[in-house]
């Protein structure tokens, strides 16, 4: 390992990606990262300048560019400065997707259970909402 590379889970979670050091060699360890199109399942896998990382996180893909490696774990603007996001910005019709979703059917205090026709009608009302 050289000056210019790190350890690919203290990075991520010197950038603020994860939470904690161990969450991210967990995260890594579950092959949910890729460094250059490369899977890696390593968390001891080096990543330098230049790398490109790839990987979903809160069900949301980025794409990020290693600009250096980090010394600390710092406030959130040392953290922004390790990277470069090159994720792409979601289509039109996603962005209507990160809308909350309507409210499930309810039903009156003390009605009672639904019956068989009320279940139905409840859950085709519920599935035309998503």
């Amino acid at each position: 390992m050289t000056a210019d590379s790190q350890r690919i889970d203290k990075w991520l979670w010197y950038a603020r990606f994860l939470k904690t050091r161990t969450a991210a060699g967990k995260y890594v360890a579950a092959g949910k990262v890729r460094v250059n199109s490369a899977r890696v399942t390593k968390p001891g896998h080096t990543v330098c300048p230049g790398d490109v990382l790839t990987f979903t996180l809160q069900h949301r893909l980025r794409v990020i560019e290693v600009l250096a490696p980090g010394a600390r774990r710092g406030p959130a603007e040392e953290a922004r400065s390790l990277y470069e996001d090159l994720t792409p910005a979601p289509p039109e019709s996603a962005a209507a997707a990160d809308a909350p979703p309507p409210a499930p059917g309810k039903r009156d205090l003390g009605a009672g259970r639904p019956t068989k026709k009320e279940r139905r009608e409840l859950d085709a009302w519920n599935d035309n909402a998503e």
